[in-house]
């Protein structure tokens, strides 16, 4: 048996999409395969009135109302009870943190008629005053979302991640290593294989890998996922391999399958693909290329992915913001689901293009799609998917959407697009028609001398036009943006957040997100900084764990932060409706240009 891990923490409204397409491949193919959420189990321990006992001290104000309230709260959030919604709008249900103190204006931003998605609101900021609350006074590591990413983000060696697994567990990794070894117990697995995505799972997995090694020596641990894609491509620390056993790189069915097969005795070590082990106390990449068997699986010969095993039951509908479209990632219970594997553009300059899931696209045909849609929502009862591609083809997604037509099929559907020319007015409207309900493209930096340098291969102009066929079909767009890009001026980043303006104003964006620049090692830009107008600060220095961000010299004559508060205090009042008015140049009060 080979047990399956999504590390805590991940999102809390719908499972994370690693274990579910390997667990179909791997059953597919004989391992016999069990998988298991362990963050949305253990955030529902958390919010039980059983461990919150543990968590309040006595006399405290909101210890009762939130032992009273939370399991109502978490029955309201799974969509089991709306009408507890009227009570929790009134504002006179729960007890009402410091989360509850920077509340807008709530008519103003859910109606008069809103209830459910007020309450909805309401509920995750309750919910997020308690998880404020474990975190201040009980584990300083405990996010809802996250777990210790600040120990784990950038971590260039293992030394401060070996030092947290040498202290004794806190008393949320107690709870979510007995959980752990309920399933252990359960499924008597040989192999257990943790899926980290993010930095803020690393530490939960190496916690559980450290009690397998205590406690069942026997049982061979791997761990790949997209942090040990991204991060740990050079990796040579041999500390690592105190906790796991194998760790795999890119598309993981092909290296499980194998180290299934070794394990039993049916390969030899030197056949295993994209694995660290370690050897003779050193770390060893093996990537047998030479045999005959496969290497990669096509997108079209993958099965169905299997959400058997998985508590649907137990995801939260959450609501951090009003803005209907940051919602769609923690409301509403999506079926994740990747269209075609890769970008088909893959040129953008900070993209990381030379890694397997961006660099190699494949494509499987629209009947392939929708019929998965189809099983899956059959598996889960949810008929939304999220699609997480990259960038959805815009001739694969024109097929995907006929065929959902054809079928008279009921989907509602959003992911990520670039703002092709392809997307006509005539093709918006089939993808309203389809079920589309949202957009997120990437503008990046809103200037057409810079979208030329970094590759984007769209104009301003087409972009805005491409985002008003979509608003006019419907269809919600947000749009990703950039700053601090080399070379960039303080008069282009006005320029660009000016843009921005006008299609608010225009009403053919409904979100925005500005994030800075990062060179990564992946990339273009980080290859050949000198072609962008920068240079690496220390060389390409390998380090013995982590290697993903470069540091960079990029001469601005501004201040990069202060930029940055601009951008995001200007586009938070977009998203109101405020300042639309107010020309660009206005956000920037005080930021001076050095000569």
């Amino acid at each position: 048996m080979l047990l399956l891990v999504t590390p805590p923490l991940t999102q809390l409204n719908t499972p994370y999409p690693a274990t579910t397409q390997l667990k179909a491949f791997l059953d597919d193919n004989g391992v016999a395969t069990s998988q298991l959420d362990l963050g949305i189990e253990l955030v529902d321990e958390i919010l039980s009135p059983q461990f919150l006992r543990t968590v309040y001290p006595d006399g405290h104000p909101m210890k009762e109302r939130v032992l009273t309230t939370i399991s109502s709260v978490k029955r309201f959030l799974r969509g089991g009870d709306d009408s507890l919604a009227m009570r929790i709008a009134s504002r006179t249900f729960l007890p009402e943190g410091p989360r509850f103190q920077s509340l807008g204006d709530l008519e103003w931003s859910f109606g008069v008629a809103g209830t459910l998605d007020l309450a909805r609101h309401l509920a995750t900021l309750y919910i997020e005053d308690i998880a404020d609350f474990i975190r201040d006074n009980v584990d300083q590591h405990f996010d809802l979302v996250r777990y210790a990413e600040q120990i784990c983000t950038y971590a260039e060696t293992f030394d401060e991640i070996e030092n947290q697994l040498q202290k004794p567990p806190t008393s949320v990794e107690r709870l979510m290593l007995s959980l752990f070894e309920r399933h252990l117990s359960a499924t008597s697995p040989s192999i257990v294989g943790f899926s980290v995505p993010f930095p803020g799972c690393l530490l939960a997995a190496l916690r559980c890998a450290q009690h397998i090694k205590r406690h069942h020596p026997q049982i061979t641990v791997e761990m790949g996922g997209g942090f040990v894609n991204t991060e740990l491509r050079q990796l040579s620390d041999p500390r690592l391999f105190d906790y796991v056993d194998y760790v795999t790189l890119d598309d993981g069915e092909l290296p499980l399958l194998r180290l299934a097969r070794f394990l039993e005795g049916r390969l030899q070590r030197s056949q295993l693909l994209r694995t660290f082990c370690r050897v003779d106390g050193r770390v060893v990449y093996i990537d047998d290329l030479s045999s005959s068997m496969p290497t990669q699986v096509r997108n079209a010969d993958l099965p169905t992915p299997s959400f058997d095993g998985l508590p649907m039951h137990l995801y939260l509908s959450m609501s951090e913001m009003a803005n209907p479209m940051h919602s769609l990632w923690s409301s509403g219970r999506w079926n994740k689901l990747m269209m075609a594997h890769g970008c088909y553009w893959a040129k953008c300059a900070f993209c990381d293009t030379s890694l397997d899931y961006i660099g190699r696209y494949d494509a499987p045909d629209a009947v392939t799609v929708v019929d998965r849609m189809q099983r899956i929502a059959e598996q889960t009862g949810s008929s939304g998917f999220h699609f997480v591609d990259e960038a959805l083809p815009p001739k694969l997604l024109w097929q995907v959407c006929e065929e959902i037509v054809r079928r008279s099929l009921v989907f509602s559907f959003w992911g990520n697009i670039r703002f092709e020319k392809a997307f006509t007015a005539d093709f918006c409207q089939l993808l309203a028609e389809a079920g589309c309900i949202a957009v997120s493209g990437g503008l990046e930096v809103a200037s057409d001398r810079l979208l030329q340098l970094i590759g984007k291969g769209v104009s301003v102009s087409q972009t805005m036009q491409v985002a008003r066929h979509f608003s006019d079909a419907g269809i919600m767009v947000h749009t990703y943006l950039m700053y601090g890009f080399p070379t960039e001026t303080l008069q282009e980043t006005i320029m660009s957040l000016d843009n921005v303006r006008s299609m608010f104003s225009e009403g053919i964006v409904q979100s925005a997100f500005w994030h800075r620049y990062a060179m990564t090692v992946h990339s273009p830009s980080g290859r050949a900084p000198r072609q962008y107008g920068a240079r690496h600060c220390d060389g390409l220095r390998v380090n013995p764990f982590c290697n993903n961000e470069i540091p960079f010299d990029a001469h601005f004559d501004y201040d990069l932060d202060a930029v940055g508060t601009a951008l995001r205090l200007a586009t938070y009042n977009f998203m109101n409706g405020i300042g639309l008015e107010k020309p660009a140049a206005k956000w920037f009060k005080g930021i001076r240009q050095n000569k």
